[in-house]
């Protein structure tokens, strides 16, 4: 069966594969002190235009999601995010278990806008009995695929500023936001300088694995590194993590795998809205979800691997699918034939 179930099912980029083991014998530093992680870094603070900024390599997203939000927020602070939030769904509680309330606000695709912000803090209105909303979390691209432009970006840092609350954009998909179409005007640099914290998300963009965690807000880098030790994230053989990143970003490698990834989804969008079929939201990366008939979803889900969504009504149902760095010409053909068929 070939799979459409996610984004991380192939192991990493044959560049990173060389890398790694072109550099296996060297002897270097541990804890992210090595030569390949401080250029990395060096080569990420470049591109975001942040000299100021300070980058840390971790395994996996629910790591990095559970670090940065248990350092930022005191025990009394909550968490802002869309009901369908990767911290709210599918992290088994991480958040809460580090003693912090997920504030969700329901939002059909995916996206956090303004005004549901500013409902959540006025909501909370009684210090000291109720927690005080803090942080403003994001996922882009979201759960569902959508993006968020420039626009909506700078107005999501100003509605933070302008209520004392920190913005931090969980990355895992952030390639495939910033190649988008629906999306050209963003760049990694905007991304630096309208939000408190980041990562970028290597794991789901041709990596073995690994985030990269970017802190340009000054106030928030102090100590950092004690919650990544604390956390079990200090790696000692931190090389892995930035040899890979140093690959990623040189010679634009991290953004022609995020292009690859959306341009065989669009294939896919192509061929069937060709059939006659829509999608629950309008495809803008590389997940997507079409609406097809029950039984022509189970003829689809039995010979590749994705799976149901959202049940429209009791003739149809919403699948997902994603496309990844790796998804082959072979692989859209086939699916053509399918559907055809």
């Amino acid at each position: 069966m070939y799979s459409f179930k996610n984004d991380y099912s192939e192991g990493c980029h044959p560049n990173i594969l060389k890398a790694l083991a072109e550099t296996n014998k060297t002897q270097q530093e541990g804890y992210g002190d090595d030569q390949y992680s401080i250029k990395a870094k060096e080569l990420i603070k470049e591109i975001i235009r942040s000299k100021h900024a300070t980058v840390h390599f971790v395994s996996g997203g629910t790591q990095a999601n559970l670090i940065v939000i248990s350092s930022i927020l005191k025990p009394h602070e909550a968490v802002i995010s869309a009901h369908s939030g990767h911290i709210n769904v599918h992290e088994a509680g991480a958040i809460e278990a580090t003693g912090h309330k997920v504030c969700t606000c329901y939002s059909q695709d995916g996206k956090l806008t303004p005004k549901q912000i500013l409902e959540v803090v006025k909501e909370h209105n009684e210090p000291p009995h109720m927690v005080k909303p803090r942080l403003v979390y994001i996922s882009n691209a979201t759960e569902v695929g959508t993006v968020y432009n420039l626009n909506e970006l700078q107005e999501l840092s100003k509605c933070c500023k302008d209520n004392n609350l920190l913005l931090y954009i969980d990355g895992a998909r952030l390639g495939v936001a910033l190649i988008t179409t629906a999306n050209y005007h963003l760049t990694l640099a905007d991304v630096a300088k309208y939000s408190d914290v980041f990562y970028i998300g290597g794991t789901k963009n041709g990596a073995l694995l690994g985030e990269a965690i970017v802190i340009p807000n000054k106030e928030l880098q102090e100590d950092f590194p004690y919650h990544l030790k604390q956390k079990g994230a200090l790696m000692a053989k931190g090389r892995v993590l930035g040899i890979q990143f140093l690959e990623l970003f040189t010679n634009n490698l991290f953004f022609e795998l995020a292009e690859h990834a959306n341009s065989k989804a669009m294939q896919l969008v192509e061929i069937i809205s060709d059939a006659g079929y829509k999608f629950l939201l309008t495809p803008e990366s590389n997940q997507i979800f079409p609406i097809f008939p029950q039984k022509l979803a189970k003829i689809i889900t039995d010979k590749y691997e994705c799976y149901p969504w959202q049940v429209m009504n009791d003739n149809e149902v919403a699948i997902r699918m994603v496309c990844s760095w790796a998804t082959s010409d072979e692989a859209i053909t086939d699916f053509e034939k399918t559907l055809k068929k």
